[in-house]
Parts: structure tokens; sequence; C-alpha cells
């Protein structure tokens, strides 16, 4: 074969994998305002998120420096028919759901005290686990190295966005005033690792777990 024909040739696989991969990012799971949460009468397009990680919210204005303590409910995970797990075992749920309550306890507990009585200064949040996407095993990893997956992963670092193959976690966040159950604020998030956080892409969990670290710290930055 002449190296025009293998040039040619490696440009087709590339332009063919360069299809593939923004063909995986349309089919990536958008999140939806669930029908089964309290809140979801209230939330609506976020019109100021340009990366897609909050579509949905309800966001009143709320002083949170008036706010020192946090009762934070065991993690949920939803039910309802428009759950977006697709076919994650039970056992995964329940992994997530686990490690979504310790991350959030650890970064919670920085700012506020936890205690379960309540006062007009104790928030109470309730976390709700309503989706969540398994990373694509070994092909996840090898395409942040393969020339077309590097760069279309390079673009989705500076963007904010998803990797190619990767995991996610999707999940509600709502957050009550303790002592007479106001709702102050709710939303869906849908959280994911950096492209180019290689070990998040190893293990069918890792992305969804990364995620969860990401958005524990964005709530714990929300509420300071």
């Amino acid at each position: 074969m002449s190296v025009s024909n293998t040039m040619a040739s490696m440009m087709r696989l590339t332009l063919l994998w360069f299809c593939a991969l923004a063909l995986a990012a349309c089919s990536s799971t958008k999140p939806t305002a669930y029908s089964g949460l309290d809140s979801a009468p209230l939330l609506t397009a976020n019109q100021h998120d340009d990366t897609s990680r909050v579509p949905y919210s309800y966001t009143p204005p709320v002083n949170w420096n008036t706010f020192t303590a946090v009762i934070l409910e065991p993690v949920v995970i939803y039910r309802g028919p428009d759950q977006q797990f697709g076919a994650l075992a039970e056992a995964d749920k329940a992994s997530l759901a686990s490690y979504m309550q310790n991350q959030f306890s650890q970064k919670l507990a920085t700012r506020f005290t936890f205690n379960n009585t309540v006062t007009p200064h104790t928030l109470r949040v309730r976390i709700t686990l309503t989706g969540a996407v398994t990373n694509t095993p070994v092909l996840g990893t090898l395409s942040r190295f393969d020339l077309a997956g590097g760069i279309y992963n390079g673009v989705q670092t500076a963007r904010d966005r998803e990797g190619t193959l990767t995991g996610s976690v999707i999940y509600a966040v709502e957050i009550y005033r303790a002592h007479d159950n106001r709702l102050l604020q709710a939303f869906i998030t849908k959280q994911y690792p950096s492209p180019w956080n290689l070990s998040a892409s190893m293990g069918a969990l890792a992305a969804s777990k990364a995620g969860i670290e990401k958005g524990a710290d964005a709530l714990l930055a929300q509420l300071k």
C-alpha cells in the first residue's frame, strides 16, 4: 500500500472515530425534572447553566450565612418511572448512595454542625440519587490516548463537558429550613469527572464516584 493510500485510510478512520464520538456525545444521558420529587412542581430550566451540569433548579434568594447546623437525611434511591439508571444493578445503586452519604457528610461537616436538634438556624438536606451511567470498560481509558479521542477529550476538558465513554451520576438536592420545612432551594445535577482524570475512567463506578466528589465540593462552595 502506498504512503498516500495509508494516509487516506488513517484519515478515514480518524473521521469515523470523530463521528462515533459525536454520536456518543449526542446520546449522553440528559437529566429530567423527575416527577416523583417533592420539589418537581417548582423546578424550572436553568438558563444560567452553560455546562449542563445543573439543568433544572429552584433558587429563590437565601442568606446561607444565617444557618450554622445541618441535618443530612439518608440518601434516597429514586424509584420513579422516569429514573435514569438503565440496567445498573441494585448493588451498584446502593454502593453509590452509600458513597454519596459519606462524601456529602464529610464536606458539609467542614461548614456546619451536625445536630438533630432543630433550630431556626438548621438546614435539612435531602439528596436523591436519580440516575447513573457506568464507564465503558477499557475503551473509555484507551480513548484518552487515541489521536482523535485525545483531541476530542481536550476540547471537552476546556468546555467542562463529559469525556468519551465516561460514566456519570445524576441526583437531586432539596434544601429545607428545618424548623418549618420551607423549601429554600432545589436542583437536579449531573456530575462527572474531567475527561483527563484517568483514574476515573478505570472501574465501572469510578467516574460516578468522582462525580459525587465534585458534587459534594460544589454544594459546600454554594452554601459557604
